[in-house]
């Protein structure tokens, strides 16, 4: 099969970080799959009092992936419900700001700036011919205004990406999450789901896909896509018709709020390379096992990451 190695990339990105109020720990790891598609993103001090985390499974290439863990919290802490207290409206509109932001000539520019060499040079000759007047990429406070190009009507990625992220702002933890990925809460020992896996069988997501024009074929949308939420997949988001929230394929997450407590041990974000392996309480078991006697957060990230690694191929590979 064409999207697999004949022996796994086992090398891992791993990084550990901390500050008076939470202490985390992150690993990637390539596995079985051709390319790597995934991408996170932690911010421990988004504000003077607010964390955030999250992870982006990437399909049809990394693109999206990595453009929402560039984009999405800024756009979630510059969104004016997050000045307003109102985490979850802000992340709801992020994650639909994402759509948005890679559409025309500015987000065909910023995708191929992320994509593979071959579109970064295509990118880069673009650039010595065309420049957006008075633009500055590097400007914090940018308003993603109209660009003229020769991309001004790109409506979109068809590669598309998972979000699954987390943000705790004093007692409070609320997570959004659109697709597969999953955040799981470990109160005392026991593992909370707070997030829902978005597969097209779900009754919810069933009827909107019908609703709006399409069908489900061997559990896959349209017969292609083995999720019913995802950001980008511009070609199941086409519906003029329809907003963002009702076409075949949408990025509105679920928002979830917890009130957190003296008897939370740990949160635990992870794509389905995870999940497809042990289920929350598994990895919620194993997690607690490795902090007997490791410390260092990344490592028991790396432990599970390589105990998901599946054997080879034929028993489905893990990434």
């Amino acid at each position: 099969m064409g999207i697999y190695l004949s022996t796994p990339k086992t090398e891992k990105f791993s990084e550990d970080g901390e500050n008076d109020r939470v202490r985390y720990g992150l690993s990637s790891m390539q596995g079985w799959r051709a390319t790597m598609e995934d991408a996170h993103a932690a911010y421990p001090d988004l504000d003077g009092s607010t964390s955030f985390f999250g992870v982006y499974d990437g399909h049809g290439g990394k693109v999206v992936a990595k453009f929402c863990a560039n984009y999405l919290h800024q756009q979630a802490l510059k969104n004016e419900a997050y000045a307003a207290g109102q985490i979850g409206t802000s992340l709801q509109k992020a994650f639909l700001r994402m759509d948005e932001m890679m559409r025309g000539q500015r987000g065909w520019r910023e995708l191929a700036a992320l994509g593979d060499k071959i579109n970064r040079f295509t990118g880069m000759i673009e650039g010595l011919i065309w420049s957006p007047r008075g633009a500055d990429s590097n400007d914090k406070n940018d308003d993603w205004a109209f660009e003229e190009g020769p991309h001004s009507d790109f409506a979109g990625p068809t590669a598309g990406s998972t979000a699954c992220v987390a943000v705790i702002q004093n007692n409070k933890l609320v997570v959004a999450n659109a697709g597969d990925s999953r955040c799981v809460l470990s109160r005392k020992g026991q593992a909370f789901n707070l997030s829902r896996d978005h597969k097209p069988e779900l009754d919810a997501e069933k009827e909107r896909i019908l609703k709006a024009g399409g069908f489900i074929h061997a559990g896959r949308v349209n017969g292609s896509l083995n999720l019913a939420r995802a950001i980008g997949d511009v070609e199941f988001k086409q519906n003029k018709f329809l907003p963002a929230e009702k076409q075949i394929v949408t990025a509105s997450p679920d928002i979830t709020t917890v009130d957190l407590c003296e008897d939370d041990d740990f949160i635990v974000l992870a794509c389905d390379g995870v999940w497809d392996c042990m289920s929350s309480q598994q990895v919620v078991d194993y997690v607690h096992e490795q902090l007997i006697s490791e410390t260092k957060l990344s490592a028991v990230c790396e432990r599970v990451l390589d105990r998901c690694l599946a054997p080879s191929t034929a028993t489905g590979a893990s990434d």
